[in-house]
């Protein structure tokens, strides 16, 4: 008997992938065993961990150093963690350490990429671990706590408590995971974001809301778990890091820490924390750390939002100022549900992630074979990498939008107010008869040595006509029909992502480049609400078949059922194979009968003790789940023709209860339609039994290593033997 808990799935925070195989705890214990210091093989303290030029000056050499070493009272936490614990060293990377000065600000985030109970004194060894999402998955990250050092001074990031180091080392463990500390210059906060909660990261235009709007919407995101980070758009590349007047940097990350009303002489003034992650060159306007602003605000309100006037990088400055100066906010949601939604939630913890599906797939761009290219391309554009989205139930999407339309309106006579409510009521109820849609294109491993190569990207969402059977939308098809949403313009940056209220339908997502024939990898996942279905590309298979099986036998099958029973059960009471048949195709519809082979399935798919009959409660079950199975079947045979392509397969799949990745699909589809494009419903039950019966004989797998592998693994092992 199991304990009936599951194991946390390969990838998940609870059961991260171990990078380059490194097993912290198989290390540790190694290191305590022996009394030496961990020294990682895997990230040498050498210069190409470095990952730049060398320099070649004798007098700036670096040197490779334990927290110990460069002083004695090193410690991985001093106090609590914060924002200023991140400084900037001599290293582009602000995007990285603006996204950690986010994440501090979120403990239950905070703990997932940097695991407590590590030090450096109790049970050290000189090793330390940190986890990232990496395209799907957590990964865990070991470093040895070898640090690059110029001048008796960290080089790259460290903490103004000059004692700490677990920022270092964070810093140390992510260039591990890139390749090198050089692949760490320039780059979006967003990619750091998201890569600290595995959550969804979008920008928004500053203009795009009014500053109270703008401020009330920053307030429900940090409220609800978000990180969020702005910064001022550079002209030029000679602008990048010139200070203004007012003391801010363009084109510089700075991070949003925080929200606060404050009263100024009995004025209501809406503030924002910021930080920028050098811990020095602040902000020197209105409400900044000396402004005379804050002479008139009660002592005990400014203890409680902890003002220091120090040169630490971190400063307050009002909304309407935040709007005039800077250009665009970036904000990292943990949960679809926070994207839009305007009011802050009675508790700041996300709500969780169940009313959500999510379908991740990876995917490659092969020169003259899958890099079309743009749309530009009319040849080749097809030939781009599509997956299936089938969308069945409209939801009720987030009312964020109109609040801020409410809040926009100018004063009117009472009969255009009536109006324009009636125009809003018409307008949200045609929304609710949508489905909201999040895809998100991301392409991998673009960061080499020193250099960051992003190909310019983005994808397009078609709508699929109700007569589409190929498996490939073809050359023809895009040279009549338009997308119905796609990501915006091509980007040169890790992701782009957009949320899309489409009608219910089959649609196809085209994940692009914008020139032909370039090479790449990428990542694709696709948040839908719950009840819709969506292209299967390697994710977990699941099961639950319960809903279905639970439809009580009516009176006339089970009338049907025991005439059956009286008239040919043997002694032993129970019905073969061929007497099955009979049975079920006196009850089923004359398109729907079931051939000998698909009963003995059904026999043989039933707990039998070993014998090749059914007793009468098995029979009515399965009569009963066969009307079922007929009914979905009809539902999701769109075309009518009394078969199945694979796309409408894996739809009616998923309604059974079943969710399959495209490649058990395929299995399924080549294995019980005999060969055919198209199956009929005789092999949907084939399937729908094989099924269920290897998804029963995995949960009672009792194997480590089976278990370690997959249900996808299992399935695909079975199915094609």
């Amino acid at each position: 008997m199991g304990t009936g808990e599951e194991t946390p799935g390969l990838g998940s925070i609870e059961n991260p992938v171990r990078f380059k195989d490194q097993d912290f705890k198989k290390l540790l214990e190694a290191c305590v065993k022996s009394g030496e210091l961990f020294d990682d093989p895997a990230f040498p303290a050498e210069q190409k961990s470095i990952g730049m030029p060398e320099d070649p000056d004798p007098k700036n050499a670096i040197k490779w150093l334990r927290p110990k070493e460069i002083g004695k009272n090193a410690v991985f936490v001093e106090g609590t963690t914060g924002t200023t614990d991140i400084c900037q060293g001599q290293l582009g990377n602000c995007w990285l350490l603006a996204a950690l000065s986010c994440l501090t600000m979120h403990p239950t985030l905070f703990v997932k990429v940097v695991p407590p109970g590590q030090s450096l004194s109790q049970s050290y060894a000189g090793i330390f671990y940190f986890r990232f999402w990496q395209y799907g998955e957590w990964v865990e990250v070991v470093v040895d706590d070898r640090l690059p050092v110029r001048g008796g001074r960290l080089l790259f990031s460290y903490s103004h408590t000059c004692n700490e180091y677990w920022s270092a080392l964070v810093e140390k463990a992510y260039a591990k995971l890139i390749g090198c500390y050089g692949s760490l210059k320039g780059g979006n906060i967003s990619e750091g974001m998201e890569d600290f909660t595995g959550g969804i990261a979008y920008s928004t235009r500053v203009s795009s809301r009014t500053p109270r709007v703008l401020w009330r919407s920053l307030t429900a995101a940090l409220s609800r778990g978000s990180l969020l980070s702005c910064f001022i758009e550079a002209g030029s590349y000679q602008e990048v890091g010139k200070v203004t007047g007012e003391g801010l940097i363009k084109g510089h990350a700075y991070a949003i820490t925080d929200t606060v009303k404050v009263l100024n002489a009995s004025v209501e003034t809406l503030l924002l924390r910021l930080r920028n992650p050098w811990g020095f060159v602040e902000y020197r306007g209105p409400w900044s750390d000396k402004a005379k602003e804050w002479d008139d605000v009660d002592k005990a309100e400014k203890e409680k939002i902890e003002l220091i006037k120090k040169e630490d990088g971190e400063f307050w400055i009002s909304v309407e100022d935040l709007s005039r100066l800077f250009d665009v906010v970036e904000l990292c949601s943990v949960n679809p549900d926070t994207l839009t939604e305007e009011n802050p939630p009675a508790s700041p913890v996300p709500p969780p992630s169940s009313t959500w599906t999510i379908s991740e797939h990876e995917g490659f761009w092969v020169p003259g074979s899958s890099a079309g290219g743009s749309r530009k391309y009319k040849r080749s554009f097809w030939k781009n990498p599509q997956f299936q989205l089938v969308l069945r139930e409209g939801d009720q999407p987030d009312d964020g939008d109109e609040e801020d339309e409410e809040d926009e309106e100018v004063d009117g006579d009472d009969s255009d107010e009536e109006t324009a409510k009636e125009e809003r009521a018409e307008k949200r109820k045609q929304k609710s008869k949508r489905c909201t849609v999040l895809v998100e294109l991301l392409q991998k491993n673009r960061r080499q040595r020193d250099k960051v190569h992003f190909l310019y990207i983005a994808f397009h969402v078609y709508k699929v006509p109700s007569d589409f059977q190929s498996a490939c939308l073809t050359r023809s098809f895009f040279m009549k029909n338009s997308p119905v949403g796609r990501s915006g313009k091509y980007r040169a940056q890790r992701g782009v992502w957009r949320k899309l209220l489409l009608d219910p339908g089959r649609y196809i997502v085209v994940a692009s480049t914008y020139r032909p024939n370039q090479s790449g990898e990428f990542f694709v996942r696709i948040f839908s609400k719950t009840g819709n279905t969506l292209g299967k590309n390697d994710f977990s298979c699941s099961f639950d078949f319960l809903p279905v099986m639970a439809a009580p036998v009516s009176p006339d099958d089970q009338m049907r059922v025991q005439k059956t029973f009286d008239e040919a059960a043997g002694p032993d009471d129970r019905v073969n194979a061929k007497e099955l048949m009979e049975l079920f195709n006196s009850a089923l519809d004359k398109d729907y009968h079931l051939p000998l082979e698909t009963c003995r399935q059904l026999i043989f798919g039933e707990d039998t003790k070993g014998r090749a009959s059914l007793s009468c409660k098995q029979a009515e079950t399965l009569l009963t789940s066969l009307r079922q199975l007929q009914a979905i079947f009809f539902q999701f045979d769109e075309d009518s023709s009394g078969t199945m392509s694979p796309f409408e397969l894996s739809a009616a799949l998923e309604a059974v209860g079943m969710q399959c990745d495209r490649k058990i699909v395929e299995l399924l589809s080549e294995r019980f339609a005999s060969g055919a494009l198209h199956a009929p419903f005789h092999s949907f039950v084939s399937c729908v039994t094989r099924l269920r019966r290897l998804f029963a004989l995995y949960e009672s797998e009792t194997s480590r290593e089976v278990k370690d592998r997959g249900i996808n693994f299992w399935l695909h092992q079975f199915l094609t033997v």
